[in-house]
């Protein structure tokens, strides 16, 4: 799929504010710090138009960029903030609950992991959330550009090998660079597959 169209439509603070319509979703959540807005940027082939933040105060929207006028990609805040206050994760979990769990509108969510660490129980426990809310989701792992080539198949391995502790049936995953833009026409291709095969 190639983009021809993308735009920043808006960003709201509660599932109440986000467009209506019919339109297919694709979410993106993951940890603070794993290159989700390098990412929205790499597969929208713009430069800065997700922007970066290091604080979670400043990212508890709901960010709705709207794709060829077919779909959205919905940018979701980040979790596991360091020095996060209670309230802020508070806020964070209401906005996940409530987004999961009442977007009909969502197709897949995809959980970015930074490929140069191992399975993190914070990043389980998210997946695991996202299976009791029957929120289909796929891993984008990030940063392969970040460790020798000859590595990122061999952590990729070790990461599914732990989630067969938890699961018999592995989530499908791609292997990310947004500096080179690895991985991009996979995930694009697999987005137009998704919204092919969707009816309400």
């Amino acid at each position: 799929m190639k983009i021809t169209k993308s735009v920043f439509e808006k960003s709201s603070s509660k599932i109440s504010e986000c467009p209506e319509g019919n339109l297919p979703e694709f979410a993106l959540v993951g940890r603070s710090n794993v290159g989700k807005s390098s990412l929205i940027n790499a597969l929208l082939n713009k430069k800065s138009i997700a922007k970066t933040s290091s604080k979670p105060g400043k990212t508890l929207l709901i960010n709705h960029f709207k794709i060829n006028d077919k779909f959205y990609f919905v940018d979701l805040p980040g979790y596991g903030y360091a020095n996060t206050s209670k309230q802020v994760i508070k806020e964070l979990k209401l906005i996940h609950e409530s987004y999961f769990k009442t977007r009909r509108q969502l197709l897949y969510t995809f959980l970015l992991i930074d490929i140069r660490h191992g399975l993190q129980k914070i990043d389980l426990e998210f997946m695991k959330y996202l299976n009791s809310s029957v929120s289909p989701f796929v891993i984008v792992f990030t940063k392969s550009d970040k460790i020798k080539s000859d590595l990122v198949d061999k952590k990729v391995k070790h990461y599914q090998d732990n989630l067969l502790d938890y699961w018999e049936i592995l989530p499908k995953n791609f292997i990310t660079s947004s500096w080179k833009k690895k991985g991009i026409d996979e995930i694009l291709q697999f987005v137009n597959q998704s919204i092919t095969k969707f009816t309400f």
